[in-house]
């Protein structure tokens, strides 16, 4: 099972076969941050259970990507097959979320917890399900298969198979509140 979850991200990024020369410029010569973090991710889970010195060595290799990568993925964080991480930055992802199979992840998206109200609770994600930059997901929301989450997005309501949502349009108001956000300007 782990070596089909490591071969459904490779896919992903059109690597059909994993070999040690592969695995070496993935990792070092050509790093792919998305593909080099799943990698972890996945011996992560998959020692979880099995053997606590992997586990903790995984483990500790995977909280470096984090830093460096800026992907907050918990290992406790349920994702399908084939997860493909286009740009690294700013992803933060609950522990208890679940992701389906073939979902794109943006940089700057959340999917994460709300605290109070009838959705407290986190985000259940459909298969190929794209999220664009800076979306954000929050709340025990369901959002179905074959959805598409544009850029900027706030989502706190359930989503149905095959929708596309987009963000609402800005609000212009005739009011200059710069003075109130720079300061200590230089002249």
């Amino acid at each position: 099972m782990l070596k089909e979850y490591i071969l459904s991200d490779y896919k992903r990024c059109g690597i059909h076969k994993i070999s040690l020369r592969i695995l070496v410029s993935t990792f070092y010569i050509q790093p792919h941050p998305g593909l080099k973090f799943m990698t972890i991710f996945r011996l992560t889970q998959h020692y979880r259970r099995k053997n606590r010195f992997l586990f903790y060595f995984f483990f500790l290799w995977l909280r470096r990507l984090k830093f460096k990568y800026g992907f907050d993925i918990s290992y406790r964080t349920q994702i399908g097959k084939g997860l493909y991480i286009g740009h690294f930055g700013g992803i933060v992802i609950h522990g208890d979320a679940i992701i389906g199979n073939n979902c794109n992840l943006s940089q700057g998206m959340t999917i994460g917890i709300s605290n109070y109200g009838e959705k407290k609770g986190v985000p259940t994600i459909g298969n190929f399900v794209f999220i664009g930059p800076n979306a954000g997901i929050f709340g025990n929301i369901t959002i179905g298969s074959n959805v598409t989450i544009g850029a900027n997005a706030v989502i706190t309501e359930n989503i149905a198979d095959g929708q596309t949502v987009l963000p609402s349009k800005s609000t212009l108001i005739d009011k200059d509140m710069s003075p109130y956000y720079i300061q200590n300007t230089c002249n």
